[in-house]
């Protein structure tokens, strides 16, 4: 939950005072039946989340107002359906989002100790019976926090901590009650005084004395669309953990939303996973839409592709495939939408209906291919093809073969094609479609599919030529001509510990000497470094450029590898990189495939 709706209601009850107490939870219970902690997200989890539902305006889903679609009867009649229809396929995380513990009109309520406690207009049972009936279908529970001290909870910081004699709410913010989160919702938590920790401390028992597996901890920064020293949340995870690991029961801790990447070391350290992206909610009439802001990842993600794997995820939100109608996409686009989340590694949890899936979502959400692909033991996917419209993902799994993803994210049909060379390997390939099951054959070179708007196909392809072999040019040898800013610089991930930089406002790169003994089309692969996304002009032998986008590297210490096609002629050519008016990314070197 991270939306401008929320912040405006938020507000309003802020203003108005809206604040309950209820009386103190129980003395700790132990918990038996969790996942052990070092079993935690060693894949990427699989489930449900209320939020898509609680916050579009689908004609009657939120009845009572915004977000009212967020009560037990509801979370328990997905928890059904998805033990029905999903558990057996490895779905097993019902994650109740923001709300639980706010009324149909968002005025909130706080125990004696300033910890969140349940609404009983939605939740008249309490947490604890939820999460019991959860568990009861063989599930996990989930449930969510904003991060800091919710300002309601305050009580003019008179209010006791639970288990912390002498702490309360004034001993463990900042004294200028300085606000954090994403919404400025809550006063920052200031953990040089050791009543901050044990507040969390007493968060996280109440969280595993009602059984909770999951936390979602929202509003994280830097990040969350805000940064500097109040926003910086980095304590407050630390902390969790920390509170985690003394409560008794296992909780996978995921962080939202848009966290900064300069963190990441951070967020894999003290959490299990973390959203890279805002919402993928499009806050209207369907669940999502595709330009807000199911596109926007196929930039976001490749920069955090490298720090995925067993312990944490990089989370592209909820994956709203399950109901065409009601997630508001097409057939192409839904695929493209699942094909990306699993070639990710992204957790692969719907925020769908599960009571109303149509047969076409059932079949992406089912698929035991591709959840093989997310779940298994492979990298996650990044792109080997210049970013454009048409784009090609890739990742070589554990047995030698490749998984092979064709994106056009155009808007009108369009050939994609995955030249053989940019995984590795000459000649022919074994390709097999994921999605429908189905062996196509060998293929010699590359494979070429004519696509749908926004369309995709998934395979797996399967060397069955030699390795590639390839002539490397290093963008810093004394044989290329420089021009405008651009300058050799050191570079510690590059192969010759150099690059060529400073691409910017007309600097160019031009590689001279490139020699090949055939004419032809070639796919070069290019090293490069580049902290975001950047595009370039590529041109061969001073003949038309062409405009290519490079993906982020996530930072500007880390050199990736991306295929640029070029035509050559047999003999001597020259390739050059152009900033034009914009900036480049820097280069390391080029591999020119070589050709009996």
């Amino acid at each position: 939950m991270r939306s401008s709706l929320y912040s405006s209601v938020l507000v309003l009850a802020l203003a108005a005072g809206l604040t309950t107490a209820v009386p103190a939870a129980a003395t700790p219970v132990a918990v038996t039946g969790a996942t052990p902690a070092a079993d935690l997200a060693q894949k990427p989890y699989m489930g449900w989340t209320s939020w898509s539902m609680q916050s579009s305006k689908y004609p009657g889903l939120n009845p009572d107002g915004d977000y009212s679609y967020l009560t037990e009867k509801n979370v328990l009649k997905q928890t059904d359906a998805m033990a029905s229809k999903l558990k057996k396929f490895g779905y097993e995380y019902v994650n109740i989002d923001a709300g639980w513990w706010r009324d149909m009109a968002w005025k909130p309520e706080f125990d004696a100790y300033a910890r969140q406690a349940p609404d009983a207009g939605r939740f008249p049972r309490g947490m604890k019976p939820v999460a019991d009936d959860i568990h009861a279908k063989g599930l996990k529970a989930g449930i969510y926090l904003p991060v800091g001290l919710e300002k309601e909870a305050y009580g003019e910081g008179k209010v006791p901590i639970w288990n912390a004699e002498g702490c309360t709410t004034a001993d463990i913010v900042y004294e200028d009650l300085r606000t954090t989160n994403g919404w400025d919702s809550a006063y920052k938590l200031d953990f040089s005084r050791p009543c901050a920790q044990k507040y969390i401390d007493s968060q996280a028992q109440l969280f595993a004395d009602w059984g909770y597996d999951f936390l979602k901890l929202d509003g994280v920064g830097p990040g969350s669309s805000k940064s500097g020293d109040n926003y910086n949340n980095v304590a407050d995870v630390a902390a969790w953990k920390k509170a985690i690991a003394r409560a008794g029961r296992p909780i996978h801790l995921e962080i939202s939303w848009s966290l900064d990447i300069n963190h990441v070391a951070d967020w894999k350290r003290y959490s299990n996973g973390w959203r890279i992206d805002t919402d993928v909610e499009c806050y209207c009439n369907t669940l999502v839409s595709w330009e807000n802001s199911v596109d926007d990842r196929w930039d976001d993600a490749p920069g955090w592709t490298r720090h995925a794997g067993p312990g944490g995820w990089n989370d592209l939100d909820s994956l709203n495939v399950g109901n065409g109608e009601m997630d508001g996409l097409t057939k192409a686009e839904r695929q493209s939408y699942a094909t990306l989340w699993a070639i990710a590694k992204s957790p692969l949890y719907t925020g769908d209906d599960l009571t109303r899936l149509d047969d076409y979502g059932v079949s992406l959400l089912t698929n035991r291919e591709v959840i093989a692909l997310n779940q298994g033991s492979a990298p996650p996917a990044r792109p080997v093809t210049a970013s454009g419209d048409r784009q090609v993902w890739s990742a070589k799994n554990a047995d030698g073969s490749h998984t092979v993803a064709l994106f056009n994210l155009g808007d009108s049909p369009a050939a994609v094609t995955a030249d053989f060379s940019t995984l590795g390997f000459s000649g022919r390939g074994k390709v097999r479609d994921l999605w429908n099951h189905e062996d196509l054959g060998t293929y010699k070179d590359k494979v070429t599919q004519t696509l749908p708007a926004h369309g995709s196909r998934l395979f797996t392809v399967t060397p069955r030529g030699p390795e590639q072999q390839t002539t490397a040019y290093e963008a810093e040898s004394k044989a290329n001509t420089l021009s405008g800013n651009a300058a050799v610089g050191d570079c510690a991930a590059c192969s010759g510990g150099s690059k060529v930089g400073n691409l910017y406002q007309g600097g160019k790169l031009r590689f001279n000497d490139i020699v090949v003994r055939k004419s032809g089309r070639y796919v070069i692969d290019v090293a490069y470094v580049s902290g975001d996304p950047r595009t370039v002009q590529v041109s061969a032998n001073g003949n038309g450029s062409t405009a290519l986008k490079f993906p982020s590297t996530g930072d500007w210490g880390t050199a990736e590898t991306i295929g640029v096609p070029v035509t050559l002629k047999a003999g001597t050519n020259t390739v050059t990189f152009d900033s034009g008016e914009g900036y480049a990314p820097d280069v390391d070197r080029i591999d020119v495939p070589k050709r009996s």
